[in-house]
């Protein structure tokens, strides 16, 4: 039987989470540290829009990076994130993510799950490469590590998550954002 390399990936990502096997991952490059520019980018969403890291200056951004759409982690990462959506807009923070995962992959994900937010497609793998977290699991295949990134609203990295425990990663992010928001209001 011959698998593809998208079911390929997905059955041996499903191995090393549900076997608790390392993933053998190759250490990424390093990423921007805090306080440096958050790297452009210019990827396209769930719906085939195109989006850059521009279009949001002036606010706060969420970007987190992830493994694959539809695997168990991923999705209880992206629910958590959904169901403290309207927390991060009372916080005027946007929240994007991004996989090297495809289009159609992207919007099946976002549909199955009802994500308010905007999944960005990442599939020459280099926007995943300028944030450090693109590494190779099992020595054949390149997908995100599972880190996040906070920007301020002047573009600039606020906090970098590294190898994240999608359990309860959403609230911690939300109240580091809030933290933050507390400082330069009071």
């Amino acid at each position: 039987m011959m698998l593809s390399r998208r079911r390929l990936a997905a059955l041996l990502l499903a191995v090393c989470t549900a076997t608790a096997l390392p993933a053998q991952a190759a250490a990424p490059a390093a990423g921007p540290a805090e306080g440096a520019a958050a790297p452009a980018f210019k990827l396209q969403d769930q719906a085939g829009r195109w989006h850059t890291l521009q279009e949001y200056r002036g606010q706060w951004l969420v970007v987190y990076f992830y493994p694959k759409d539809q695997t168990s982690g991923c999705t209880t990462q992206a629910c958590s994130l959904r169901d403290n959506i309207f927390a991060f807009r009372k916080a005027g923070a946007t929240i994007v993510g991004i996989s090297v995962d495809d289009v159609a992959s992207h919007k099946e994900f976002a549909e199955k799950h009802s994500l308010p937010f905007t999944l960005l497609a990442d599939p020459t793998k280099q926007t995943a490469r300028d944030y450090g977290v693109l590494v190779k699991m099992l020595g054949i295949y390149e997908l995100a590590q599972r880190d996040t990134f906070l920007i301020d609203p002047q573009g600039k990295i606020a906090k970098h998550w590294a190898k994240v425990d999608p359990e309860g990663h959403s609230a911690m992010v939300l109240k580091e954002l809030q933290s933050r928001q507390a400082k330069t209001t009071g």
